[in-house]
């Protein structure tokens, strides 16, 4: 039997009979895999607790990924980065679940990829530790492009218009799929900057859903088999 001991930020968990979770786990050494938790929702004794399994949490675990099926067993979970915001904010709470919804849709290669890993783990530590968060989802997803292969080319960035099927900056017309005008100057303001420089960007509640809209159907044009999330409304709701 093929034991690990690995990172993994949780990506979904869904309730199975009465008791039991389904979770969907994104590992640092072995990608995505899929482990149910037994019992889990019966005893306050067990030895794992629910709450290790809410969205994005970031544990240790150490599992037997060898099974006849597709569902492994985790023998041990510990939470290596124990939030101190995210569970307590609204706003916070919103972000995650949308992300997470994201990231389960995103990611499905059971394989090693410690850039991504890496990516998703610091972002995730710089939102528990930050208070001007509103603008967080937009840069996060923009900069998870560039790990999926399709960062917006800015060599040409002074040209007037974007394509959103060609990823790149070209002269406006009056083709399909390219932004330009304000729309595109909103974007630019998200090019090639990291966390830390996310205060110096100005979105009002509408802007943010012009920009959420563009970087949802850039990835819809990139990424097949890429769904709308769910939690979208709600994302927009809490933003209004």
């Amino acid at each position: 039997m093929s034991v690990i001991t690995s990172k993994a930020i949780v990506l979904s968990a869904i309730k199975y009979g009465d008791t039991s979770l389904i979770v969907k786990c994104f590992t640092e050494l072995e990608g995505v895999k899929t482990y149910l938790i037994k019992g889990v929702l019966k005893s306050k004794k067990g030895k794992f607790k629910p709450s290790y399994f809410q969205p994005l949490t970031q544990i240790l675990i150490t599992a037997n990924n060898y099974s006849k099926g597709t569902l492994f067993t985790l023998k041990e979970v510990q939470v290596v980065q124990p939030y101190t915001t995210i569970h307590t904010s609204v706003v916070k709470q919103t972000i995650v679940m949308f992300l997470s919804e994201v990231l389960a849709n995103i990611i499905q290669e059971e394989e090693e990829n410690s850039a991504l890993y890496v990516y998703v783990e610091t972002a995730l530590i710089w939102l528990d530790t930050h208070s001007e968060v509103a603008n967080f989802h937009l840069l996060f997803l923009l900069n998870l492009s560039r790990f999926l292969g399709f960062y917006p080319d800015v060599s040409e960035k002074e040209k007037s218009g974007f394509s959103l099927i060609d990823g790149c900056f070209i002269d406006a017309g009056y083709e399909k799929l390219v932004i330009s005008g304000e729309k595109l100057l909103l974007f630019k303001s998200l090019l090639g900057i990291n966390f830390d420089a996310i205060n110096t960007i100005s979105y009002n509640k509408q802007e943010r859903q012009v920009i959420l809209q563009v970087i949802i159907q850039y990835f819809e044009l990139h990424l097949e088999g890429f769904r709308k999330p769910k939690s979208l409304a709600v994302l927009e709701t809490v933003f209004s």
